[in-house]
């Protein structure tokens, strides 16, 4: 038995009722009140181990009511439910003192299993961070439950000096998240600096990093300081790291290493304090069997993994999506436009190879071009026509090397949308790269992450999907029981 007494404020009658039942059957002694006052009470009264309780109440805010709470015991540790599923919210959370945000509907094993943890490390979160208010201009955007993972991962992170290693699609992303690991961080006076190895000629890239003594090669007529120098005391973010060369990747493991760096043709070790944020859309993994990329530098960066899901795993965010970068037109003076939600439905059914960068342009486009103050239906499916290339007409009569061709040429112009190479061979392969991630994905999704229900709408044994969601790395989310 667990043991334990737990408060829980929440004005639904129902949530209250499921949560009751299901610490009880834990083995807790669980405690039900429908206001902010009662809870306050009985905290005050020193009643309690842990408390669960929703953000919005009759009577009063979690956010307002978290910090008594705090001051009064801080060790009870609090845990924050919100049906307000923003990344707002997981920092305001995180930023009040409360040990986990969990958005609604959640999964009822979860948060039996945080109670549990609250309970055996109580008052772990502390340090706090400043959290503005929720606006509309929001650093990420998206209430699904892929974004959710994001963003109770960055309310973690952004109270550590942790190293992360960002990865994902182009057009997920990575920059925007890497800054929000700053801006919300103990770092965020200090300096922001991005660099994006795949824009800098290789031979370069350390001169970049790590600055240069006057003379240092052929060209350096003066000392100039580096990535790290200007990133002093705040964070840097090395965006496509996998295309760092080798010997600008031994030189930074000794950063992570030793914490100090020597510029080119210089001496004199130069400490530093930087975070390092890393980015890449590409498997690190191949490249290190491949001898591209040091393993122990791989191991360095990635100490804290985040992938970021591609637009196709997370389409229900499309809408919200949509409407802020209708936001973002019409303070650009391109006139206030609403958007017809059959509009959206067709967006929803395109396969966005450029991700969320590739819908911000469309809708941009589609603002500029279009007079009409509502987007409808007939002016998207224009549009996606336009954008997506027509699939290959495969006619009777054709030979095999004319049909290879017309696929090739068919891909080639869906990797071209987002700047990626179709390779020489191995098109079988790439195709199913392309179709079998989405399609698990998709059928996970219909099935609410059954993975027996799953697997018998695929047509698959059970252990065949299961190895496949591991080899693909696919992330199942499983059902709320709430």
């Amino acid at each position: 038995m667990a043991g334990g007494t737990i408060l829980i404020a929440d004005d639904d009658t129902a949530i209250r009722t499921v949560l009751n039942q299901a610490l009880a059957r834990a083995g807790y002694a669980p405690r039900a009140t429908g206001n902010a006052a009662t809870l306050w009470r009985w905290v005050s009264q020193g009643e309690g181990d842990c408390v669960i309780t929703d953000v919005v109440m009759p009577d009063e805010n979690a956010f307002d009511l978290i910090p008594r709470i705090k001051k009064l015991r801080p060790d009870l540790p609090v845990i924050v439910m919100s049906a307000q599923n923003t990344l707002m919210t997981a920092l305001s959370a995180a930023e009040k003192g409360a040990y986990e945000y969990l958005p609604k509907p959640f999964d009822l094993n979860e948060l039996v299993s945080i109670v549990g943890r609250a309970l055996a490390e109580p008052g772990r979160r502390k340090d706090s961070t400043q959290v503005d208010g929720e606006g509309e201009d929001l650093p990420l955007i998206g209430r699904s439950p892929p974004m959710q993972e994001i963003y109770r991962a960055l309310a973690r992170l952004t109270r550590t000096d942790l190293t992360v290693m960002i990865t994902g699609e182009s057009g997920t992303g990575k920059e925007l998240v890497a800054r929000v690991l700053h801006d919300y961080s103990k770092r965020r006076n200090g300096p922001f600096v991005a660099i994006n190895m795949a824009a800098i000629p290789r031979e370069l890239i350390e001169s970049e990093l790590f600055g240069h003594e006057k003379g240092a090669f052929t060209g350096a007529q003066q000392k100039t300081e580096g990535r790290f120098q200007q990133a002093e005391g705040g964070t840097l973010f090395l965006d496509e790291i996998g295309d760092m060369p080798m010997e600008a990747q031994t030189r930074l493991l000794r950063v992570l290493q030793e914490g100090e760096y020597t510029t080119i043709g210089g001496r004199t070790p130069i400490k530093t304090d930087v975070r390092i944020v890393a980015a890449t859309h590409r498997e690190l993994k191949t490249q290190i069997q491949q001898g591209l990329f040091r393993e122990d530098l791989y191991y360095r960066l990635n100490v804290v993994p985040l992938r970021l899901p591609p637009l196709r795993e997370r389409l229900e965010d499309v809408g919200d999506l949509v409407r802020h970068f209708l936001r973002q037109t019409a303070k650009a003076g391109l006139g206030q436009k609403s958007i017809e939600q059959a509009a959206v439905e067709r967006m929803k059914r395109y396969h966005w190879p450029g991700n969320v960068r590739e819908l911000e342009n469309m809708v941009r486009r589609v603002a500029a071009l279009h007079p009409e103050d509502i987007l409808t239906a007939e002016i998207i499916e224009a549009e996606l026509a336009e954008t997506a290339p027509p699939p290959p007409v495969l006619e009777s009569g054709k030979s095999p090397r004319e049909l290879s061709e017309m696929v090739e040429r068919y891909l080639a112009g869906h990797f071209a949308s987002y700047g990626r190479e179709l390779p020489p061979a191995g098109l079988y392969d790439r195709i199913l790269e392309h179709v079998e991630r989405p399609l698990l994905t998709a059928a996970l999704a219909a099935t609410r992450g059954n993975q027996i229900r799953a697997a018998a709408l695929l047509g698959l044994n059970r252990n065949t999907l299961r190895k496949k969601i591991r080899d693909l790395d696919i992330q199942v989310f499983r059902a709320p029981a709430v």
